[in-house]
């Protein structure tokens, strides 16, 4: 897993010949490939011109690195997720192949704007939040460690949904970020796969042996577009390779001539819709039906092109898994079980216990979440229609799974009704992460509370009859994105401190500590921050007309909006602090600006009126000129990565405040933390690694632990007894109530209101006084000495969550590459 060499840089900057070869291609990039006069090329033509110089390069080394591959017949990882939250490529490869600059000066030769041109492109629309930026992360850290790597997915055209928000209201429209081209996907004409759906099995016997044979009953073609990723310094480009699904016939000619226009397209709106949309609602059984269509797609395309590729570079089926390791990136690739034991089965005619062993041995999955309702279950009547041979072969494999159950526990109902595949409690349903842990040879969680409470939750059954497969890979984030390039000012401030190798090695950031407490450091530490919530609160005015104070704290949550992640408590505990602040107006308050942004799934009403009640919540208080300022609220609307790339430098104060024990790991928290932010957090997911890392004195923990919140649900869901203890959250939901911040529908958050009192699942209620006080901590702190100090022991602490740090665990304990 070495790295290349890296470049060494003039003294005084890029080679001036590199600079002129640039400005050469790209300007002949212009006029032979786009056939614009460079006097009247857009700024998008400059973008896609200075791409496609850039993807050149990128071109050459991929091909040198995939050759060196099947030369040395090194054994490929092969990442299956449904997201890949890639955001914007041009800067993140120029960035890795340090060749900003170079760009940078070309362009302004040419008389173009770097920044404008970098700014034009748009955020790859492939994923929705932790787990497609996760995704990310890692298939940038694998090309950073020289291991072969493949990623596959769908190829979105039009991804989750770009988000807008209008009186306050989420609304939801198509993400349209292919309409202007891609400049760095390579459309790969000469693979496609058929993807098999519906029709029947027959199970034919002979004298020597007994075969099954699947008639389909609808055919699509999986279209493979490729993308390169790039690593840290040019040390070695993998592929992202997404599927795009296409009708085998592209139109019915028959009833096309007889005038049924929309019949002869019939089955090409079918074929497509499959790589339409990210997460198609599943409200409807249309929507559920399409949710299955696609994760089979993208399974069965990806592991007929890994079966491919194995047999043209290696020749026998029964080295798969020392030629390949299939990491399943949560549960919704659990389909890749079945459809690898389908291949091997039925393609390469291996008996049954000898594919059940290689299957086994070559696929791992990781868990992202407790949350029995993303676990996936689907309808055996759905399975039956859809892919019944997939449904045979589960039988099967949950016939040898009873089986082993009987044996480890015979006559125990009980135990084998809780291992089994198919759950039989109100309907027969296809359990999917029952199905990825039983055809995985190592399951992981991703935090370390995360994979022990996995052992005995979810997976506390499966646990105990594979025992040892459970094991822990705590999540990592790519430096060189959350820190590097997101945060140039503070790189700076590392480098000359820590020296450059703090580019190479995060471990290095630990000899920033004994800067903690130098008060000149400090000062520059607290100088490169309020250059970045500058830079944030530049946005906020052009996009929210709201003006904030870069003085102020700058208290930030920014994820997908969900119960249990507990934006509602922010929510809250920002009215409390309004009301107290019109109270006593001339108190020495700390000014705060909260900025809240994320998106809620289109079918999640609870999280939709969460989002209104936020904005209604800064429409009151950003109008009412009686509190001087001293609160700003702002929801920032269509949250994705480059967004992120502001919020994430600027932040003063990280909001890590899930319900304890629901959430996994958590990323954000990390990117923050570098980034010098102080954490408000339950002790749940990575937060309990981080204030291990940071220590206890340089984060704000509050609230139950994971187990208290169990004991607490144990004895009922009714939150009177804390409302009755907390006479500001009694006034904050009385507030509610009145219609305080809703005066033209006052019973608009009602259900919220009831749900505080009754049905205090997330324990909003019972957490909200020790939140409160955990804010007041903060006030305290914040403007000291011992608040700068703790910002910069956050980022001094953090090297140790690199991904690349949880990309060699990966490799070593679970791919062994």
């Amino acid at each position: 897993m070495g790295q290349r060499a890296p470049a060494s840089p003039a003294a005084d900057g890029p080679d001036p010949a590199e600079i002129a070869a640039v400005r050469d291609d790209i300007r002949a990039k212009i006029t032979r490939v786009l056939g614009q006069e460079t006097e009247r090329a857009s700024l998008h033509d400059w973008y896609l011109a200075a791409a496609l110089s850039l993807r050149e390069r990128i071109a050459t080394r991929w091909l040198a690195d995939g050759r060196s591959a099947r030369v040395t017949g090194r054994k490929r990882v092969y990442y299956l997720s449904l997201e890949f939250l890639i955001g914007r490529l041009f800067t993140d490869a120029l960035s890795n192949l340090q060749l900003m600059e170079t760009y940078a000066r070309a362009l302004r030769e040419l008389g173009v704007d770097f920044r404008e041109v970098k700014d034009v492109e748009p955020d790859a629309a492939l994923g929705n939040g932790g787990l497609g930026r996760l995704a990310a992360c890692f298939m940038e850290s694998m090309a950073s460690l020289a291991i072969p790597a493949v990623g596959y997915g769908i190829r979105y055209e039009h991804g989750l949904f770009r988000q807008a928000i209008a009186q306050g209201w989420q609304q939801e429209f198509p993400e349209r970020w292919l309409e202007g081209g891609n400049p760095w996907e390579f459309e790969r004409f000469d693979i496609g796969y058929d993807i098999h759906f519906g029709g029947r099995i027959e199970h034919r016997t002979s004298p020597h042996s007994d075969s099954v044979a699947w008639i389909p009953g609808e055919t699509v073609r999986a279209a493979a577009f490729d993308t390169p990723i790039v690593g840290w310094r040019g040390a070695h480009v993998n592929a992202l390779r997404l599927w795009s699904a296409r009708p085998v016939a592209p139109l019915a000619l028959d009833a096309f001539n007889h005038g049924d226009y929309a019949g002869a397209s019939a089955q090409i709106a079918r074929a497509e819709a499959i790589s339409k949309f990210l997460y198609p609602s599943d409200e409807t059984a249309a929507g559920r039906e399409l949710r299955l269509r696609q994760e089979y797609f993208f399974v069965s395309a990806s592991l007929q092109d890994i079966l491919a590729r194995h047999m043209r570079e290696h020749g026998d089926i029964r080295a798969l898994p020392a030629r390949a390791a299939i990491q399943l990136n949560d549960t919704h690739p659990s389909l890749a079980v079945p459809e690898l034991l389908r291949l091997l089965v039925d393609r390469y005619d291996l008996p049954w216990p000898q594919a059940r062993r290689i299957a086994e041995e070559t696929i791992a999955y990781t868990n992202h979440t407790l949350l029995p309702e993303a676990l996936e279950t689907w309808p055996v009547e759905l399975f039956e229609r859809l892919l019944p041979r997939h449904l045979d072969i589960i039988y099967r494999l949950n016939t040898d799974n009873l089986a082993a159950a009987e044996r480890q526990r015979p006559g125990d109902i009980r135990f084998r009704a809780a291992t089994s595949l198919i759950d039989e409690t109100g309907g027969r349903r296809v359990r999917m992460g029952h199905l990825a842990f039983i055809g995985s040879h190592r399951i992981n969680g991703v935090s370390a509370m995360h994979s022990e409470l996995m052992k005995h939750t979810v997976f506390a059954d499966l646990n105990a009859l594979y025992p040892n497969r459970i094991t822990n890979k705590t999540n990592g984030i790519t430096f060189r994105r959350w820190l590097h390039q997101c945060n140039p000012g503070l790189t700076a401030l590392l480098r000359e401190v820590c020296g450059e190798r703090v580019l190479d090695d995060p471990t290095v950031l630990k000899e920033l500590e004994p800067f903690a407490n130098d008060s000149a450091f400090q000062a520059r530490f607290r100088t490169v921050k309020q250059d970045n919530k500058a830079r944030l609160a530049g946005d906020l005015l052009r996009t929210l007309s709201l003006a904030v104070d870069p003085a102020a704290l700058f208290d930030i949550q920014i994820k997908r909006i969900h119960e249990y992640k507990r934006q509602l408590l922010n929510a809250l505990d920002t009215i409390a602090r309004y009301l107290a602040i019109r109270d006593n107006p001339n108190a020495d308050w700390v000014p705060r600006v909260k900025i809240f942004a994320g998106k809620a799934a289109p079918s999640y009403r609870q999280a939709k009126l969460i989002i209104k009640l936020i904005n209604d919540i800064a429409d009151t208080i950003n109008r009412d000129a009686s509190i001087r300022g001293l609160l700003k609220v702002a929801f920032v609307p269509n949250y994705n990565v480059s967004a992120a790339e502001v919020m994430v430098p600027a932040c003063d104060l990280s909001e890590q405040i899930s319900t304890a024990g629901m959430e996994a790991s958590g990323t954000g928290n990390m990117k923050l933390a570098l980034n010098g932010a102080l954490t408000i957090g339950t002790l749940d997911g990575a937060n309990i690694e981080i204030r291990d890392a940071v220590g206890a004195d340089n984060i704000f923990i509050f609230g139950m632990t994971a187990d208290e919140v169990v004991e607490r649900r144990r004895a009922g869901l009714d939150a009177s007894d804390a409302i009755a203890a907390s006479p500001m959250l009694a006034r904050v939901i009385e507030a509610l109530d009145r219609g305080t911040f809703s005066p033209d529908d006052p019973a608009r958050f009602a259900p919220i209101a009831h749900s505080l009192r009754y049905l205090d699942h997330y324990m909003v209620s019972a957490d909200f006084d020790a939140y409160h006080h955990a804010q007041a901590q903060v006030d305290e702190r914040w403007g000291t000495a011992a608040w700068e100090t703790s910002a910069i022991l956050n980022t001094a602490r953090m090297g140790w969550f690199s991904a690349d740090r949880t990309i060699r665990d990966y490799a070593s304990d679970i791919w062994g590459v």
